[in-house]
């Protein structure tokens, strides 16, 4: 099976994780999905596969006799997805020998724009799947899921010689939970990757710091026409906070290593207003400047009202996995020579985001990240490409070769 026949069968399979969930994991439909990966997983050989409590998916390759000693290689994907643009089923539509032009949605009003989205001149006369544009697609990450599993199917059929192969599939991944109860030494790898990345020939070793800050302000409502002296307004406050922020770090004035403060969410009343930021930066440092940026401004903010008006509350998300890798280099270098065996030309660059690796990395399993094939995440213009998810599959078999060639005492 291919691993577009794959995603077409998962991306129908709604899975959102929810950030204001308590449970693990945060939706009942991602340990429905992951318990019919599991299911596929048994049926195509995979005899250990397993769900966890917490809704993670295991399972291993036994390394081919005589190569028991050899790296134990592990891949990563994640199957939730963004809950917006997820209310409803994903209606997949594929767009054959694609023409180069703008790719109509469906009835959705949306559309593809080559304008918008130039890397689309380089799949001319490739498949692309997209959704209807009434909702995302979900190849973040179910291309992943699809490729790796792909990978497996036909590394068990080939027989090439490998060391063990170690699967693993979390949830929560994109509310930043996705680490959380992940078992490394269940997993039983030496060293991994995410397949979570966008065109296929990507090799991503650096990404943000990042960190939520909540804002929670309480006023005071009494009549309008009676408020002078005694009216304290939460919304506005927080309006005020926001105002203060420098203007030229957010996501749309930001590009590269430069980092941002970005309000994602902002509701309220005279008497109760609540709003989110994410905070992101690749450098460490320039991260805590901006939380002590917030800091000082809501100390600003009180002090113009004479009291605590709002209240603060900095959570730190993820780390930069550089650090990490840079000590495991062998990683990239390998990635690199795997790229160019399928005749492409690798591409790193700092990743404006983050993903389940990087706390991965930091818990003690160094895991960059790797391309699928797909493009526009977390949006009703996601797209994804037949022949970059094959690749993708073409990609993760080198790395295995590559590594059956060694053991993980020619790391230390």
């Amino acid at each position: 099976m291919r691993a577009c026949e794959r995603l077409l069968k998962y991306v129908k399979i709604m899975s959102p994780s929810d950030e204001n969930s308590t449970t693990v994991p945060s939706t009942p439909a991602l340990m429905d999905i992951a318990k019919i990966i599991c299911r596929d997983m048994l049926e195509m050989g995979i005899e250990d596969a397993r769900v966890s409590e917490y809704g993670y998916v295991y399972g291993s390759i036994p390394a081919t006799k005589g190569y028991e000693d050899r790296v134990a290689l592990g891949f990563i994907a994640h199957m939730d997805t963004v809950s917006d643009f997820a209310d409803h089923e994903v209606n997949p539509r594929i767009v054959e020998n694609y023409d180069g032009g703008d790719i109509v949605l469906g009835d959705s009003g949306r559309v593809i724009e080559t304008e918008k989205f130039p890397h689309l001149k380089n799949l001319v006369g490739k498949t692309i799947i997209t959704s209807d544009g009434t909702t995302i697609l979900g190849a973040d990450d179910k291309a992943g899921v699809s490729i790796i599993l792909t990978m497996a199917e036909e590394i068990m059929k080939e027989g090439t010689p490998h060391g063990k192969i170690c699967i693993g599939f979390t949830p929560d991944e994109e509310i930043g939970r996705g680490p959380d109860y992940f078992d490394i030494p269940d997993f039983g790898a030496d060293f991994a990757y995410t397949v979570d990345g966008g065109q296929e020939n990507e090799v991503e070793y650096e990404n943000f710091n990042a960190a939520s800050a909540i804002l929670e302000a309480t006023g005071f409502s009494v009549h309008p026409g009676e408020a002078k002296n005694r009216m304290i307004n939460a919304a506005d406050a927080l309006a005020r906070f926001a105002a203060q922020l420098p203007i030229d770090e957010t996501p749309a004035t930001t590009e590269g290593r430069e980092g941002f403060y970005h309000l994602v969410d902002f509701s309220g009343t005279v008497e109760k207003a609540r709003a989110v930021y994410i905070l992101r930066d690749h450098d460490a440092d320039k991260l805590e400047q901006k939380k002590q940026v917030m800091r000082d401004t809501v100390e600003r903010i009180n002090a113009l009202y004479g009291s605590e008006v709002i209240t603060l509350t900095i959570k730190d998300s993820y780390n930069n996995m550089l650090e990490i890798i840079r000590r495991h280099f062998h990683l990239i270098e390998n990635a690199y020579e795997a790229v160019k065996s399928c005749g492409l030309e690798p591409a790193s660059f700092p990743v404006r985001g983050g993903t389940d690796g990087a706390t991965i990395s930091a818990n003690g399993l160094p895991c960059p990240n790797l391309g699928t094939g797909g493009y526009a995440y977390h949006g009703p213009f996601e797209h994804c490409c037949v022949e970059g998810m094959d690749t993708s599959v073409r990609i993760l078999k080198s790395l295995i070769r590559i590594y059956s060639e060694t053991r993980p005492e020619d790391f230390r």
